[in-house]
């Protein structure tokens, strides 16, 4: 059993632990000395790549080969990526474990799957012109250094690169970053060590801080931001707030030469790095150093650094407050009082219920530190040991919640899972607290740890849907066997679990050349809008449409029909519209608004005569000049000219008058200076005769055999809008009118005029009595309606027209109704 604070060490007040992660981690012959190494956050990959800044020894053509390696910290090879593209300026991680490359001509590359998968994009701002010198990185993005001094910041998340203030452009001689998150500005910040100063740089100033003892060789930002670490040209580490306003702590190294790296071990203490050598430095100048039998590079972390040589990897932290408050020698602690009591309890001790009873009114803080510090133990023994303690001690507790306990035992289950040597994940409690469960899942769907990864999603209930698309598209990709086979193994594991989409793994296959592969998997795709965008970028236009139109979407139908319109030539998109009616509509409906050129060549296309001719007939009531609505229209009767379809006949000879009307009106427009082009047959008789030209409008009604009815409505309008009273009365005078008298009334009497208005209540000799009566009413004369009610023998008739009547004219009903009754 071994001791739990055997690899304590005290800085100052505190102590800080070096754990063994995992040895024998890189082979001897790699020399690491002419490597960079650069980790990722949360215990996650590195990678290497030759220092360019150093000669190393010539082993053949083979190793000379540039490359970038991305290893797991336990030293398993992840994957190897040729490199070609130039020499590289910056090299670092995203937080979730994306790989950028950044060359000297500005080119960014971003590898988001350790697998060589990458997108692209340049940094621009004239990196090409005057390269880059240098990056730094922080989890979302990165700052990169031109030789001209201007700096460039990234986000990786839909940001474009951004040109911050310009320093001086004298010799930098160090820099760092302090990320947005820390910033007032919330915007990255660049600290740039120039001459015996530094300036601090953001998107609209850069300002010197006027320091003193410059220059500075080296600057570190805490992982929180709020401390600064510079180590000046004689070997001096100064501390001080990132505000610049308060210093902290300094620490004299006595050393000839500067450090190669200086890193933050969380934001407590300052690591010094020389070739095999470690300086740890504490609050107040505290300080503690490490000694290595070969070249050592700091990888740090949010609440440490992993040490890596060729033979180890080492985390090294400060020991949490809760393992120290259970470990500490003499520590008098309940937790550790409770600790101690478990092992009495093993050994059948009664000094355990003494421990307890001690401890009883502390008990529940006691189990609860004790869960805590099994968190944040990497050695499974004395996890065990503690959650056993912690354990006996909430089955003591009348009242006590197990959650934190169950969810600590399930987050260790987990974090010596993925801490295995075979998976390389040395995740620490606090680093898993922030990374979330579902990121690490998606580190090991990167590593291609599928199976820990299902078991994993399996055992904190969380969906595998992402998993199995992973696995399937890497099998796709990657796997020799033919494509029904493929088919076969990906389909018989995946059909019928929720949340898989086939369209992803068919994209993937397409990716991969092999089409017929892919156009298999999409029929297991359930859902029509992923199936149709794959498979219209496979070239399988009828199967998309198809597809399209059994889903019933319109949108979607619309969609496909839009991209084959686009590629297609219109004989083929045409073609393709053959035989599927809701498609034609689609298109149809779609052209009478966007593209009427289209709507015609569809029309011509399916020999629809009557549909075109309309059509052209719309167009030429859009025009203006008359002889392109006749050109138009005589197109209309052309399509319709061999036609033998009564409804095709009855439109021809409508177009053919239209023709003649819009020449007789564009001549009314000349001769008489007046407007009638756009008006209807009946719209410009009404007009002429208003005007004064009846016998122009009557040369209109024989021209266009208009019918007898309809002409003497339109010369009763006209006369009546011209006031034209005289000729209405002398047509009053005709023994018959096709149209009956009556109109002549309503229209007369609607002009205003009752006098002439009531010339016409005698000739309406269809109407009864009563109806004459009240039609004199209506032109003011009750005694001619009495009269008319006086025939009809209506008494009552002329009762009701009395209580009508005025003073004056209510005696002469009463003299016709004395009259009437008199002779009964």
């Amino acid at each position: 059993m071994s001791n739990p604070t055997a690899n304590w060490e005290k800085v100052g007040d505190r102590f800080y632990r070096k754990v063994k992660l995992y040895d024998a981690v890189f082979d001897q012959d790699l020399e690491l000395e002419n490597y960079l190494l650069i980790g990722a956050p949360y215990s996650g990959a590195i990678a290497l790549y030759r220092d360019e800044g150093k000669l190393h020894n010539y082993r053949g053509t083979q190793s000379a080969k540039s490359s970038i390696d991305i290893y797991s910290c336990s030293g398993k090879l992840i994957r190897r990526i040729n490199w070609d593209k130039g020499s590289i300026r910056g090299l670092g991680w995203s937080e979730d474990e994306r790989l950028l490359v950044i060359t000297e001509d500005g080119t960014v590359r971003s590898y988001y799957d350790l697998q060589g998968d990458f997108t692209q994009f340049s940094l621009g701002f004239g990196a090409e012109e005057y390269k880059v010198k240098a990056c730094r990185f922080w989890p979302s993005g990165f700052v990169a250094i031109l030789s001209n001094n201007h700096l460039v910041a990234v986000t990786y998340h839909g940001g474009r690169p951004k040109l911050l203030a310009t320093p001086p452009e004298d010799e930098v001689h160090s820099w760092a970053i302090i990320p947005p998150a820390y910033t007032l500005s919330r915007s990255v910040e660049v600290l740039v060590a120039i001459g015996q100063t530094i300036y601090v740089v953001d998107s609209s100033d850069a300002e010197d801080r006027v320091l003193p003892n410059g220059p500075f060789k080296h600057i570190s930002v805490s992982p929180n931001g709020l401390y600064v670490t510079l180590y000046t040209q004689d070997g001096m580490v100064w501390v001080i707030t990132s505000d610049f306003q308060n210093k902290i702590g300094e620490y004299e190294s006595k050393a000839k030469t500067p450090p190669k790296d200086v890193q933050w071990c969380g934001n407590d203490a300052v690591m010094l790095a020389w070739e095999d050598e470690v300086h740890l430095i504490g609050p107040n100048g505290a300080s503690l150093r490490y000694y290595f039998d070969g070249w050592v590079h700091l990888l740090p972390d949010i609440d440490g650094v992993r040490l890596v040589t060729n033979d180890v990897c080492e985390f090294l932290q400060k020991v949490p407050d809760c393992t120290e408050d259970v470990f500490k020698l003499g520590s008098t602690s309940p937790a550790s009082v409770l600790l101690d009591a478990m092992g009495q309890l093993e050994k059948k001790s009664p000094k355990a219920d003494e421990n307890i009873r001690l401890i009883r009114s502390n008990l529940p803080d006691a189990v609860g530190i004790c869960v805590q510090a099994a968190g944040h133990e990497f050695d499974v023994h004395w996890q065990k040991q503690l959650l056993k303690a912690a354990s006996f001690g909430k089955s003591i507790l009348d009242l006590y919640s197990s959650d934190d306990f169950v969810d600590m035992c399930e987050m260790i289950r987990i974090l010596n899972a993925v801490r295995d040597y075979k998976v390389g994940l040395p995740t620490s409690y606090d680093q898993y607290r922030r990374l979330t469960s579902e990121k690490l899942i998606q580190r090991l769907i990167n590593r291609h740890e599928y199976l820990l990864a299902v078991r994993l999603s399996d055992y904190l209930r969380l969906p595998a849907s992402k998993i199995n698309v992973h696995w399937a598209s890497q099998k796709v990709r990657n796997s020799t066997e033919d494509e029904d086979t493929i088919c076969s193994a990906v389909v018989g594991k995946l059909n019928g679990k929720p949340g898989v989409s086939f369209e992803v793994i068919a994209r993937a296959a397409y990716d991969e050349g092999r089409s017929h592969l892919a156009t298999q998997l999409l029929n297991h795709e359930t859902r029509a809008g992923k199936q149709v965008p794959l498979l219209l970028a496979m070239e399988e236009d009828e199967i998309a449409l198809d597809k399209a139109l059994e889903s019933g979407d319109t949108d979607l139908v619309f969609f496909v029909l839009l991209q084959l319109k686009k590629k297609l030539p219109l004989a083929s998109f045409f073609r393709l519209l053959t035989n599927r009616p809701v498609a034609t509509a689609i298109v149809e409906s779609s052209a009478r608004d966007q593209d009427q050129e289209l709507l015609k060549d569809l029309y011509y296309q399916d020999d629809r005569r009557l549909d075109g001719a309309n059509l052209l007939f719309r167009e030429a009531l859009h025009q203006t000049a008359p002889q392109t609505k006749v050109d138009k229209l005589k197109l209309a009767v052309k399509l319709l000219g061999d036609s033998k379809d009564p409804t095709s006949v009855l439109y021809s000879r409508s177009y053919t008058e239209a023709q003649a009307l819009i020449r007789v009106q564009a001549s009314l427009d000349q001769d008489l200076d007046a407007h009638y082009s756009g008006l209807s047959l009946n719209e410009t008789i009404v007009r002429l005769i208003k005007t004064g030209y009846g016998k122009r409008a009557a040369k209109l009604q024989s021209d266009f055999k208009l019918p007898e009815k309809t002409w003497w409505w339109l010369r009763l309008r006209g006369l009546v809008a011209k006031r034209d009273f005289g000729e209405i009365e002398e047509v009053s005078k005709q023994r018959r009118s096709p149209i009956g008298w009556e109109a002549f009334f309503n229209e007369v009497l609607g002009a205003g005029n009752q006098k002439l208005a009531a010339l016409f209540v005698p000739k309406c000799t269809g109407l009864t009595a009563q109806e004459r009566s009240e039609m004199f009413v209506k032109c003011g004369m009750v005694g001619k309606a009495g009269e008319e009610l006086v025939k009809a023998k209506d008494v009552n008739g002329l009762e009701d027209l009395r209580g009508k009547a005025r003073t004056g004219e209510a005696a002469e009903i009463d003299r016709m109704l004395a009259q009437f009754r008199s002779r009964r």
